[in-house]
């Protein structure tokens, strides 16, 4: 059970997330047209949550290796290149997000200890940011992961 939902983690979570994108869109849309006040949060909290959706389909597109590849040339090329470019891609990519996470832990701290808030609803800035370097750990396990079955299966 535990393994299953570790295993689906992204989906649930995307899942959730794009279920409250689409209410609060929803909400949004009825209450524009019916009593002319839109709600101008929600536009706030669906531009959030739609970073926090693409970061969870990376961790997805790692996880089943489907990420964006340049497969016609890769699989043209002789075995020992495709070997060293795997290896090139997989530090590319775990290089891309631990900088993503460096990066996003900096923005974390300085938006918490300058106090900076959300335009329209006024809560710290910095739960809306955390979501970068949390998922971009997520990714990084999940390119670790593929990596492993990609070596242990000598699959490239």
């Amino acid at each position: 059970m535990l393994k299953k939902l570790w295993d689906h983690l992204e989906e649930i979570l995307g899942a959730f997330i794009l279920m409250v994108m689409a209410v609060i869109t929803f909400a949004n849309v009825l209450t524009r047209y019916l009593i002319t006040y839109p709600l101008a949060f929600t536009e706030e909290i669906t531009i959030n949550m739609f970073v926090w959706i693409v970061l969870l389909g990376t961790a997805i597109a790692f996880r089943q290796n489907a990420h964006l590849a340049m497969s016609f040339f890769y699989d043209l090329m002789p075995r020992p290149i495709k070997k060293f470019f795997f290896l090139i891609s997989t530090l590319m990519s775990l290089t891309f997000f631990a900088l993503l996470i460096w990066l996003g832990s900096i923005q974390i701290w300085d938006e918490y200890s300058l106090g900076v808030t959300s335009p329209s609803l006024a809560i710290p800035a910095w739960l809306y940011s955390i979501a970068v370097p949390v998922f971009s750990a997520l990714i990084i396990f999940r390119i670790l992961q593929a990596a492993r079955a990609t070596v242990r299966d000598q699959s490239w």
